[in-house]
């Protein structure tokens, strides 16, 4: 299956923090693979760049052939790591310079908080856009305010590339905003911080499946 096509298969996609994992990161991420996980986007903001690549090398080997690994924000790391690509948000590289920089393979998301900015990141090509926030969250600082379930349905109405809902999302409200178009959901504190993390994005992925009208994990 192409990178591409594992996009539109997504459910549950995995945002790795360091500051709220109880587990460590690299727990987090092959239990979250072994619930089935197929997305896992390595975010970090306080190590140095070298500790960065050989963490993300890390985590790269073991998502190779179980599941499609991100590097947040940093092209000079996904491409070190050897990544399957970035995600971006709106301040950083402009995604016309990380195209030309990851060549054409590489996948390459987009944060979008409104209509304005779903429509310039369908524009540029951005092969998945990720929503946010939908609800309040504490778990990002700069998040912004929440745009609310309903926004899910104008964005998906602009663009045609899938959409990750991510910001305040937990397993009572998830289910509305799969209802509401979106393709798959981010809860970061919710299963990092929890004490079975693979059961928490089993359950995350049997909620989205169902309201998808697939079948449970």
């Amino acid at each position: 299956m192409l990178k591409r096509d594992k996009l539109r298969s997504m459910d549950f996609y995995l945002v790795t923090d360091s500051r709220l994992s109880r587990l460590g990161i690299l727990s987090d991420v092959e239990r979250a693979l072994d619930a089935g996980c197929t997305v896992i986007q390595y975010r970090e903001k306080e190590k140095c760049t070298r500790d960065m690549v050989s963490e993300a090398g890390r985590i790269r080997g073991l998502c190779a052939g179980r599941a499609l690994f991100l590097v947040n924000d940093r092209v000079d790391v996904a491409l070190a790591a050897g990544a399957d690509g970035v995600h971006l948000g709106q301040d950083d590289m402009p995604f016309e310079l990380a195209r030309r920089i990851l060549g054409p393979e590489r996948i390459i998301g987009l944060t979008v908080h409104d209509e304005s900015e779903a429509e310039g990141a369908g524009r540029a090509g951005a092969d998945y856009v990720g929503l946010s926030p939908i609800f309040a969250t504490s778990t990002k600082a700069d998040a912004g305010r929440a745009c609310g379930v309903a926004m899910i349905a104008r964005v998906k109405a602009l663009i045609r590339s899938p959409v990750v809902v991510i910001g305040g999302i937990t397993k009572e409200n998830v289910a509305g905003a799969i209802r509401a178009g979106a393709d798959a959901a981010v809860a970061i504190s919710v299963v990092v911080g929890a004490e079975d993390v693979a059961r928490e994005v089993r359950e995350f992925i049997g909620i989205i499946r169902k309201e998808k009208g697939e079948s449970k994990v």
